[in-house]
This record gives structure tokens, C-alpha cells and sequence, in this order.
């Protein structure tokens, strides 16, 4: 858990120094670190996705997942928690919700995530997590500077899925196959295009409901293979 802790110390500490930034750039300026995140989001997401070695995996745990996530509307269920928050603070931002949900899934979905907190459960190495916690910190800079205070929040789901993964490592080590990480990943790879997406306007999907796409590549790909 030692990786995790890191980790959300390190995107309070980039989202504090957005946050104070924010304050001096128009409005334009905040539009264009949006875009540009979004477009390497799409670059990872694709590069991601592309970690399958069974294309039949991806496509039904993406399918299967996103009818499972529509179906107990997780977006909405994270949507109404963030709103929760942002009353208890009596926050004004426009985009707290937009901004926890998004911050949450770059931080999370890469394959940096998912590799480095099966590590930190199998082999007490929490050094690929170090490495992230620096790439999350400088992300999420930008990303506070653009969406604001939901941003530092996002630490809360942060800790969440990603200590839930190396705990679950920790317990479960025959589970966590080579295929299985791989399957993993590639099926973040696809909620990230999803949101690269989302980020650009190009399409409104809600990116949230494929996030049960995660279990189903993995139990997929450890009774397939």
C-alpha cells in the first residue's frame, strides 16, 4: 500500500499547485490544457489497448462490462458522490463532478496502474508506483488548472481501486497471471480512448459504466488461458 500512499500524496500536491495557478489563466488557456490532455489520453488509450493478445477477450469483456455498468449506472452513482462532496465543501465549481470522474480515470486506467499494484501486492515493490506517483503529479497540475477542485478529490476513488488491487494481489497470486495483466490492461486502454473522446467533445460517453469491463478481461483471460 506503501505505492498508493504515494501516489495520492503526490496528486494533492499537483492538484494544489493547479488550483493555484488556476486563478491566472483566462479561459481559453484552461480550454487548450483540457484538449491537450485529452489528446494524449487518446494516445495512451490507444497504445494500451493494444497490450491484448486475444482480441475475443477484449471485445466481450468491454461488451459484457459496459451492459453491467449501464445497468447499475455507475456514472451516475459517481456523479451523485461527487456531488455529495462538493456540497459538504460548498464548493462552486462548474466542473468538480467532471473533473473527479476524469482526474480518476487517467490516474487509474493506465497499465502503469494495474502492473505496478499487482507489484507493489505480489512483491512488496512498490517502485513502478513511485515512478507513476511522479507522472500523476505533474498530470494532475494540468489537470486541476482546467477542471479544478474535483481533481484533488479524485484521490478518494484513487486509494480506493488501487490499494483494492494490491491487497487483491496479495491474497489471490496464482490469479494474476502474465494474460491476465496484459487483459487488463488493454481493457483500461479502451475506457481511456473512451475518455480521450469524451475530452474532445467529439462524442459525450459514459466512460464510467465500462469501468466493470476491468473484472470481466480478467476473469476472461484466467479461465480462458
Amino acid at each position: 500500500m506503501q505505492g498508493t500512499i504515494v501516489n495520492a500524496i503526490a496528486v494533492i500536491i499537483g492538484s494544489s499547485a493547479g488550483l493555484a495557478l488556476r486563478r491566472g489563466f483566462p479561459e481559453r488557456v484552461k480550454n487548450i490544457i483540457f484538449q491537450g490532455v485529452g489528446l494524449v489520453t487518446l494516445f495512451i488509450g490507444f497504445q494500451t489497448a493494444l497490450r491484448t493478445n486475444n482480441i475475443v477477450i477484449l471485445f466481450f469483456s468491454v461488451f459484457i462490462g459496459a451492459a453491467v455498468g449501464e445497468l447499475l449506472n455507475i456514472e451516475g452513482r459517481i456523479e451523485r458522490f461527487g456531488s455529495i462532496i462538493k456540497s459538504k465543501f460548498s464548493s462552486k465549481e462548474n466542473q468538480f463532478v467532471e473533473g473527479l470522474i476524469t482526474a480518476f480515470l487517467i490516474f487509474c486506467m493506465g497499465p502503469m496502474t494495474i502492473v505496478g499494484s499487482i507489484a507493489d501486492g505480489l512483491n512488496g515493490d512498490p517502485s513502478l508506483l513511485y515512478a507513476k506517483s511522479i507522472l500523476d503529479g505533474f498530470t494532475s497540475i494540468s489537470l486541476a488548472s482546467a477542471l479544478g477542485l474535483g481533481v484533488l478529490f479524485s484521490i478518494v476513488p484513487l486509494a480506493l481501486y488501487q490499494g483494492g488491487i494490491t491487497v487483491l494481489a496479495s491474497l489471490a497470486k496464482v490469479f494474476f497471471t502474465s494474460t491476465v495483466i496484459n487483459e487488463l490492461s488493454a481493457a483500461g486502454g479502451i475506457i481511456l480512448i473512451g475518455l480521450g473522446i469524451s475530452m474532445l467533445e467529439m462524442k459525450r460517453i459514459k466512460v464510467a459504466n465500462f469501468l466493470p469491463s476491468l473484472i470481466v478481461s480478467a476473469i476472461l483471460a484466467y479461465l480462458i488461458t
